[in-house]
């Protein structure tokens, strides 16, 4: 389980990106790049970090399903994800 600063940190990190994209947008079309760099660096989309949105580990993320390998498998093999079923053959 992450801390929760750090998936608060990540939430505030959105919001920032999501606050200044427009913005970000109209900068690089006019190519003002001086005006970038002051912008606050949270405000760069590749600054975010994918993590599991129930317990927040940042590793092993699947984008699919929005969540980490390991809890991917604990919710397939209870029957919590539809359409999901452990292979045999």
């Amino acid at each position: 389980m992450a801390k929760e600063s750090m998936k608060a940190r990540e939430v505030k990190r959105a919001k920032t990106v999501a606050k200044y994209a427009e913005k970000r947008k109209a900068l690089k079309e006019a190519g003002d790049y001086d005006a970038l760099q002051k912008l606050p660096k949270n405000a760069s989309p590749i600054r975010m970090h994918n993590r599991c949105k129930i317990t927040g580990r940042p590793k092993g993320y699947m984008r699919q399903f929005g969540v980490s390998r390991v809890t991917f498998r604990e919710m397939a093999n209870n029957g919590l994800i539809p359409g999901v079923k452990k292979a045999s053959w």
